[in-house]
This record gives structure tokens, sequence and C-alpha cells, in this order.
């Protein structure tokens, strides 16, 4: 089976990861700016400051993105050019961001714009950040300008990449910006983050503009490391805190009620939700997208808030550590239709990381070929059973930063010398390009 005509095959970036221009055109300080030059958060103290450059060499990077023949880009707005400081706004960064999607426009590629991945102006960070919900304001403040000066040359909207790491890893693990570890910050940071995306998909609506808008959330399909009756508790807290927490109050009205009795041992005051946020939260999307990676195999841990942790796996593994898992990918979706929406799928993030080899100008990446491969034939087995996946998207077109890892990891169909940045095609590229050009593997 082949993939349909309308079928939309894409590849991502994100603003922080790939644009450098640090503080140019009136851009300030992001979070991550913070995160990254403080000493033992981010590996060998990498920073974004450069990162691909893409904010200088967007030209030739829209170049790429049409010789692979995608239909679709997603990229995302960094929020501190749109505004540097407290009600300033400022043009300059604004047109950066126009003048990438005329150019893209021009190339026919259809531009799918992610509002926020992760970039927070430090200066909202410094009057408490999502912790907050008198800040939910300026996100609100901020989308209105981007849907008022970008809509024309939007395909799709994106409220929000991936809320979980935004807050849980963010705010209780400590391992991304802004690096607390604060159960009852990631709490209110995941809630207030989920309360401005209903708002800003009601105020899109409100302002009359008809494009698709949905939010990304990064799923992960728990499975238990035994039968024994403690493994399965273990999966199941597992899923309530990646998956559930996020998917039961954008589709059900409620938080799983399991996960809060759990937090309730760290947590003892839940008065930042409000019944009536709920309605919000669950405001009419066109779409869901999901980030799709890995599933999640593990075992019970008394030590542990959540009685879990991650269990030996004899999968294959990608770089980062990862199992590769496209059978459970299926079962992800599968239990997406069955438990909550029927909204439009998009795979809005799919790749892998390896240790790439540049062997005479070539790098020959094998590994991620067959990750590719497999995960696409996921999808389109999905499609064969009518679980109506509309579009994948790949990442990463380029190596970039790859946050806590710095320049550490390569997910990018696209070597990146970042000394001098040259860009490489890896043969990756090449096999995404002929898969899309036949809409079948």
């Amino acid at each position: 089976m082949a993939f349909s005509k309308d079928f939309l095959f894409g590849v991502a970036t994100s603003s922080y990861q790939i644009e450098g221009a640090f503080n140019e055109d009136g851009r300030t300080s992001s979070i991550w700016d913070t995160f990254s030059k403080t000493k033992g958060k981010v590996l060998n103290m990498d920073n974004g400051d450069v990162a691909c450059d893409h904010y200088h060499r967007y030209k030739e990077d829209v170049e790429l993105i049409k010789e692979l023949g995608v239909d679709a880009y997603r990229f995302s707005i960094a929020w501190p050019r749109i505004f540097p400081k407290e009600g300033e706004y400022n043009q300059k960064g604004m047109e950066f961001y126009k003048t990438l999607l005329k150019e893209l426009k021009g190339k026919g590629i259809k531009a799918v714009a992610t509002l926020y991945h992760w970039d927070l102006p430090q200066w909202i960070q410094d009057k408490g950040g999502w912790e907050k919900r008198e800040n939910i304001e300026y996100f609100v403040e901020y989308a209105k300008k981007c849907f008022e000066e970008l809509d024309e040359y939007i395909y799709m909207w994106i409220t929000h990449n991936e809320p979980w790491c935004a807050s849980f890893l963010s705010n209780a693990l400590g391992e991304h910006a802004p690096g607390k570890r604060d159960l009852q910050a990631a709490l209110k940071v995941a809630h207030h983050i989920l309360l401005s995306h209903g708002m800003v998909v009601n105020l899109y609506r409100k302002l009359g503009l008809k494009k698709p808008i949905g939010i990304t959330l990064n799923l992960s399909p728990s499975y238990p490391a035994s039968r024994e009756f403690k493994d399965k508790i273990a999966a199941n807290n597992c899923d309530g805190f990646f998956n559930r927490w996020f998917l039961e109050p954008l589709f059900k009205g409620s938080y799983p009620k399991d996960m809060v009795n759990l937090y309730s041992n760290r947590v003892s005051d839940f008065s930042f939700i409000k019944e009536e946020d709920f309605n919000i939260i669950g405001a009419r999307c066109d779409f869901l997208g999901i980030n799709y990676y890995n599933r999640s195999l593990v075992e019970f841990d008394p030590m542990s808030i959540l009685l879990f942790r991650g269990a030996y796996s004899e999968y294959k593994k990608t770089s980062m550590g990862w199992d590769v898992s496209p059978d459970e990918f299926i079962d992800l979706i599968q239990m997406v239709r069955e438990k909550y929406t029927d909204l439009p799928i998009y795979i809005t993030e799919n790749g892998s990381a390896w240790d790439d080899n540049l062997v005479d100008g070539q790098i020959n990446d094998t590994d991620r070929i067959e990750y590719l491969i497999e995960h696409l034939k996921a999808v389109e087995k999905m499609n064969e059973m009518g679980l109506n996946i509309k579009g994948y998207f790949y990442w990463s077109l380029l190596d970039n930063f790859e946050w806590g890892y710095g320049y550490s990891k390569r997910f990018g169909l696209v070597y990146v010398d970042f000394k001098n940045q040259m860009r490489i095609k890896k043969v990756s590229f090449y096999k995404y390009k002929e898969i899309i050009n036949r809409r079948t593997i």
C-alpha cells in the first residue's frame, strides 16, 4: 500500500536548536540561554549561541528542504525574538519569520509553525515563568501577534511542543531549563501550559482564522518488564506520568485520579487547578500532534515516588539509549484511538540519533535508514488499519543542539560540521527523498 496523495511528508526543527544569532536583531535571552551557560547543566557547556547558524543560512536550509522533496516543514518561533522585554514587540524578530515563510512559499513548501518549543523568554521566567497563572497572558499576547502577522503564510499551527518535557523533565527532574527539581512547580507548569494551549486555540477561533490548530504531545507506550503484579503497577504509573497526565485533561476533562493520589504524597496544594480550567484546556482542536521515539519498559521501584524505573531490554538501541520499537508505535496509536480521540493525527516528530562517521565525505547511516523505514512501515500499516495518520515529520532536518546533550547527539538527515557550518547530506537524506518521491517504501 502506498501513501495517499494528501498524506503530508515533512521534516522538523526548532528555533533554539538551529537558529543561533542569540543576541541579534533585538533578541534577548531565553531560559535555554541561561541554562546552557550554567556550569554542569549541558554537556561540554555547549549552547545555542551559533547552533546551525540557520538565522543567517535559512536560504541554504530551505534549499535542502526543497531538494528533500517534503510537502511541509515544521519549525518553531523564538518567543524572545518577538517579545524581548515585557510589553515590547520586536518587528525585526517577526521579519525573520516572514522572510523564512516567503522563502518556503516560493519553493512550494507548506509551513507548520510551533509557537512554543521551550525557549521561554528569561524575563518571564524571572517573574515566575509558567508556574504563575498570570504569566499565561504573555503567551496569549505573543500568540496573537504571531497569528496576526504570520497566519496567511501558515498551513498549520501547533501551540506547544511536548508539554511533558517543558514541565516534568524541566521542573521535576531538572534535566532541561530552568533546571528545577520541584514536583509542585512541575505540576503547576504542566497545568498552565495546558491552560495556555486552550486559551490560544479559543483566541485563534475568536480572531476568525481558519487554519488547522492543535498541540503536540510526546507519548511513549509503557510495558511491564515481567508479568508480576508490581511491574504492572509500574507500567500503569509510567503511562500516567508520560501519557495520561496530558491526554486526559485534553480529551476527558480531568487529571487521572491515580496519579493525583501518587502526587499527593509530595504535593499538598492543588488550588492552582480550577474546575472551569478543563473547559478551556479541552478547546476543540483540528488535529493531535504526536512525537514518538521509543517505548518504555519499566519495573517496580519502591524507592521512586512513582514506583517505577526503566528496566533492561534486549531491543536494539539508538545512541540515546532508546529502544527501537516500531511495533509499539502501533500499540500507542491504537490506545490513543480507543481511549481518547478520533481527531486526525500527525506524527510531528520521529527519528533517531546514531554515531555518524564521516568517511570520504559521506555518512552512510544505515541504522537511521532502517529506523526510518521501520517506522514509516508502521505508519503505512496504521493507515491500513484505519487509524487516520495524516502526516509524518522526520526529526530532524539538521544535526543540531540536542538540549542537555549539547552537540554530542546527531538526529539529522543532514550532517552539520559545527566548526565551519558545512552541511553534508547523509545517505538517509536520499532514502527519505526516494520514499517521498515514490510515496511508497
